[in-house]
């Protein structure tokens, strides 16, 4: 499945072959194949315990598969040291982990850890708190912010590291529909114009459709279909991807 953009195909940044991972003696992810293009963003969409999280915390290497395989940037992943590949990723997770520091602080952390001089940290912590419109909150203590505010500080500390690939797990599932609709909108603009390779977990439709160049529908544990929202919507790929996209708890798409 070659993933396009524009109708241009792109050379895979992520390829995923034969995966299989399972836990207390179970089953519960089964990918046989899936690509991810340079500067696509996937949304992998599914009911709860389909393996949407399971995904992004292998991709992570977070969790270890039992078996198949899966390369980044044209190497298997176990060619890859740790901390290089580490380098190269972000992980946004549903909750914001945040220390009791200043946005700035918490934004600045990992570019401290990578040894940056002070100069370009603040050049570059000073640019996305911009992007996520939280440049105000700058010396805000992390404690003092709001659920959609605190989003926006973790969205802004995974963007400044500059990673090719950003995983995202449901940033928006403990927002109020107001904050939650507005960093949707953010989110997807910010990155129809950045170009970066994002992978996204929801079980919401309307959102993976507005952030996705492709939809990705997990069920039972198993990848089911990929293609854009549209085609899926159209032509589902069979019962069980049907009777999701029916599901009351799903926005149509």
């Amino acid at each position: 499945m070659d993933p396009t953009k524009g109708g241009k195909a792109m050379r895979a940044l992520v390829e995923v072959h034969d995966l299989l991972v399972r836990r207390g003696g179970r089953n519960v992810l089964e990918v046989p194949a899936l690509e991810v293009g340079r500067g696509e963003v996937l949304a992998l969409i599914g009911p709860n315990g389909s393996g949407k999280s399971t995904l992004l915390l292998v991709l992570a290497c977070l969790l270890k598969p039992v078996s198949g395989e899966i390369l980044f940037d044209e190497r298997p992943l176990s060619q890859w040291k740790a901390l290089e590949y580490r380098r190269r990723i972000s992980f946004v997770f549903q909750a914001p982990l945040l220390l009791d520091m200043t946005v700035s602080e918490n934004v600045a952390l990992g570019l401290k850890f990578r040894g940056l001089q002070k100069g370009e940290i603040r050049v570059r912590v000073g640019h996305w708190l911009e992007q996520l419109g939280i440049e105000s909150l700058a010396n805000r203590r992390a404690g003092e912010l709001s659920g959609g505010e605190a989003q926006r500080v973790s969205l802004a500390r995974a963007f400044v590291l500059d990673p090719e690939l950003i995983l995202l797990d449901e940033p928006f599932s403990a927002l109020d529909p107001p904050a939650h609709s507005k960093l949707l909108g953010d989110l997807a603009a910010l990155l129809a114009v950045d170009h970066r390779t994002a992978i996204i977990v929801t079980h919401n439709l309307k959102d993976a459709s507005q952030l996705g160049d492709r939809v990705a529908v997990l069920v039972g544990g198993r990848l089911r279909q990929v293609g854009r929202a549209s085609q899926i919507k159209a032509k589902p790929a069979d019962e069980e991807v049907a009777a999701f996209l029916r599901e009351p708890t799903s926005s149509a798409l």
